[in-house]
Order: C-alpha cells, then sequence, then structure tokens
C-alpha cells in the first residue's frame, strides 16, 4: 500500500498536466462552432506566425548557446579544485534564486535599469557620456529581451551542469598526468568528451526554457515577435479572440519542444553513465 502516498503527485499531473494538454492538442483541431478541421494548425505554416515560431526559436538558440557556455565557465571556475569553498555555496544559493526570477518582476528590474530612464542607461550617458540608445542598443528589442532571458538562462546553467563537472574525477586527471599528458590533452581527450552529453543536454534544457517563456518578454515589449506572445494575445482576446488558432500555436510548441526531448533524453542518459 506504499503507492497510496503517490496518488498526490498523480493528481496533481492529472490536473495541471495532463488534462491542459489534452485541452491544447484537442482544441487545436477544432472549428470555432463545431467540428474539427486542420486549417488552425495550416495556418501556422503562414506569415505572421511562422515569423513568430523563427523569432522564438532564433531567440532561444542564441540565449541557450551563450547562457550554456558562459555558465560552463563560471560553474569550472567556481567548482574547481583551488577554489575557495564559500564561492561555491555563494554562486549556488544566488543560482537558485536567480533561475527562478523571472516574468513580470525581472522585466521591471531591467526596465529600471537598462530602459531610457533606467539608472545604468543614465549613470552611462551623463557620467561616462556613452550613449547605449546611439550604438543601437534598445531594452525593448529582442537585443534586449535575450539579454533579459540569460538572467535566468545563465544560473540555470550553472545549476545543471555543476553535478556533472563534480562528475570529472581527480583520478583521471592524476592518471593523464603520470601518462605524461598535459592539461590541455586531458580536456581535449577526457574531460570535454565526458562532459559533452551533459553540456549539449544542458543548452537543449536552455533552449526549452527561453522558448516557453512569456512574462519576461511580454513586461518588456508586449509587441515582440514571439510565438508565446502571440498565442496570449489570440487567447485573452487582447488583438483577436481566436482560442482555437491559440491552441495550434500551443500545439505547434509542443512539436519543437518534443524534437528537443528526442536529442535530450538519450544525451541525459549517456551522460549518466558517468556519474555511477
Amino acid at each position: 500500500m506504499a503507492w497510496i502516498a503517490t496518488v498526490p503527485f498523480f493528481a496533481y499531473a492529472l490536473f495541471f498536466l495532463f488534462l491542459p494538454a489534452a485541452s491544447v492538442l484537442i482544441g487545436a483541431f477544432q472549428k470555432e462552432a463545431s467540428g474539427y478541421t486542420l486549417d488552425n494548425v495550416r495556418e501556422l505554416f503562414h506569415h505572421p506566425y511562422i515569423d513568430a515560431y523563427w523569432g522564438s526559436i532564433k531567440l532561444s538558440l542564441i540565449t541557450a548557446a551563450l547562457g550554456g557556455v558562459v555558465g560552463l565557465f563560471i560553474a569550472y571556475a567556481a567548482l574547481r579544485e583551488g577554489t575557495p569553498k564559500w564561492i561555491r555555496g555563494a554562486l549556488t544559493t544566488f543560482s537558485g534564486v536567480a533561475a527562478n526570477f523571472g516574468g513580470i518582476p525581472l522585466a521591471f528590474a531591467f526596465i529600471a535599469t537598462l530602459g531610457p530612464l533606467g539608472v545604468l542607461t543614465v549613470f552611462l550617458k551623463n557620467q561616462l557620456h556613452f550613449d547605449l540608445s546611439a550604438h543601437g542598443f534598445s531594452l525593448f528589442s529582442m537585443t534586449g529581451i535575450g539579454l533579459a532571458y540569460l538572467y535566468f538562462q545563465l544560473p540555470l546553467m550553472i545549476l545543471v551542469i555543476a553535478p556533472a563537472i563534480d562528475g570529472v574525477r581527480k583520478e583521471w586527471r592524476e592518471a593523464s598526468a603520470n601518462l605524461g599528458a598535459s592539461q590541455l590533452q586531458f580536456w581535449r581527450y577526457v574531460g570535454i568528451p565526458v562532459l559533452m552529453p551533459s553540456i549539449l543536454g544542458a543548452i537543449i534544457l536552455l533552449f526549452g526554457n527561453a522558448f516557453a517563456a512569456y512574462a519576461t518578454a511580454y513586461g518588456i515589449n508586449s509587441g515582440a515577435n514571439l510565438i508565446t506572445i502571440f498565442i496570449g494575445s489570440y487567447y485573452s482576446g487582447n488583438v483577436l479572440n481566436n482560442p482555437h488558432l491559440a491552441q495550434a500555436m500551443a500545439f505547434g510548441m509542443f512539436i519543437v519542444l518534443g524534437l528537443m526531448m528526442l536529442i535530450y533524453i538519450p544525451l541525459q542518459r549517456r551522460a549518466a553513465r558517468w556519474a555511477k
């Protein structure tokens, strides 16, 4: 009867994951009046929806790649041997908080810092005579949204990749050194190949995290060409009241994220072998 303790979990998953997902899948193929149709899905391959998908994919790829690479170097610098232990504790604590800090509060924080009247923008302009807008930067552009996304992408990468870095055992380095290998050779032939599945898996996770983000982008620029903003507009009736088309767009997101999971799962299985 020990399985009874799992009932709350399965009930939670049923009501807040599977039933909403089923509602989206069914609604994507329904007409506004009654019956079923493929028109909603066909519409996704036309302007402006295909452009919104590409905008979301491009933004997610860039922030996932940047967050993955920079986060990897930060994590390694903090976790390697010789680094004071308090740095690891401070970094992981901050990362745990920052990785979950998003939405409207994060958008407001960036607007107050890098917006036209933000404290950092004003300081750079008045004290250092450096005008961000004169150099083509705008917080309300896709570049600005991507910069805000990096705020939670970097700490998420640190949290995800930290166990993999810990898995690079000291004995491997000692063995390679005894065989005459340099540090560069160790990382080229041992360290990077071992970490690569975890790195790629973490970057895919970052991609999904950015691809599904909504509130941060909406708070910075509610007119951004992102599929999540399109869904919110169509579902809430702010632009057009067409919930079935919004469900079709969400169905398209399921497809993209599903493809990412097909890549992520084998990478995660391969990375788990080195953790044993």
